[in-house]
């Protein structure tokens, strides 16, 4: 495992300008990112965490909806390549005065940026910032839609953990319907060559998963023991209109994992979850604590896999010889 140097860092940019879903990457490209994330992992792991690759460039987080980890993910990011870093938040932006998403992107536009992520609850937000920037766009998360940065990182510590993602069974269990990470993550494991299935109660499960490359099942437990992979997804309470379930503590007896349900899962396997847990409806503290739940790793990765994004986008094999 290599450290980034001025030779190991001179790779070919990818072929996309921007990243607005998974999809917009060859299986190939998602394994270029996955090994360039391996070795930034490596710098993450140093005393003194940053690199000059993308010395002079500048990074937007233009986040118009909440969140914890993705943005301070890719604000660290950012930082670590030694890219100027502007963060925009929706009560700090001026669509908080009524100014519409094209105006915004025509203003940042004329500030000479080279790269914004953003992060809306509107489906279809990234693709408008496309329209009227110049510079490279990251969907951090647009309403029901897309996270590929999210399954980037979780493809990432699914390969490193078992040391390839071809031909495991991986079940996605939860609010399948109103996943933005579901409709990233699915569609990106079938392309690795993964066996996926959605289990959700019929409320929360969309009419037809096998378009994202996922078969449906209702019951976590009819085949809990076979897969690879039990990956929770949050309750999106925020996103639920009307009670597709009688209480949470209903839902948890049916869908969450605890000490039972830990007990049955496939020896050497493994539950991830996105996060922020909804702790004791998803995952009980047991479950949450158990060396066989990554979601630390997780976080942990999402840094790695951000740096490796940016630098693959920004073509920092350019600027190489400063490193």
């Amino acid at each position: 495992m290599f450290a980034p140097d001025a030779e190991s860092l001179a790779m070919k940019p990818l072929a996309t300008k921007h990243l607005l879903a998974i999809e917009d990457l060859t299986p190939d490209e998602i394994h270029r990112v996955l090994d360039a994330a391996r070795s930034f992992k490596e710098v993450n792991n140093r005393p003194i965490k940053k690199l000059p690759t993308l010395r002079g460039r500048t990074v937007v987080n233009l986040f118009l909806e909440n969140s914890t980890r993705t943005r301070t993910s890719f604000e660290l990011a950012a930082k670590r390549l030694s890219a100027d870093g502007i963060n925009f938040s929706a009560s700090a932006s001026a669509t908080s005065k009524g100014e519409s998403l094209v105006d915004t992107a025509q203003t940042l536009n004329a500030m000479n940026l080279d790269m914004v992520i953003i992060r809306h609850s509107f489906a279809g937000s990234p693709y408008i910032l496309t329209q009227h920037m110049e510079a490279h766009i990251i969907n951090g998360g647009d309403g029901k839609h897309q996270h590929p940065t999210q399954a980037l990182l979780d493809l990432f510590t699914i390969r490193e953990h078992f040391g390839h993602i071809d031909g495991l069974k991986v079940a996605i269990v939860g609010d399948i319907c109103h996943s933005r990470v579901f409709g990233s993550l699915a569609p990106g494991l079938r392309m690795m060559g993964a066996e996926v299935t959605a289990i959700a109660p019929p409320t929360l499960m969309p009419a037809a998963p096998e378009v994202l490359g996922a078969r449906s099942l209702y019951s976590l437990d009819a085949e809990l023991e076979s897969f690879d992979v039990v990956y929770m997804l949050r309750i999106q309470q925020e996103r639920i209109e009307r009670a597709p379930f009688p209480t949470l503590r209903e839902y948890a007896r049916l869908y969450g994992i605890g000490r039972d349900r830990l007990a049955r899962i496939k020896p050497g396997g493994i539950i991830m979850h996105p996060g922020p847990v909804n702790r004791g409806v998803e995952l009980t503290s047991e479950a949450i604590d158990t060396a066989q739940n990554l979601l630390l790793y997780q976080v942990n990765a999402g840094v790695a896999v951000r740096m490796a994004l940016m630098y693959l986008l920004m073509g920092g094999g350019q600027d190489a010889s400063d490193a």
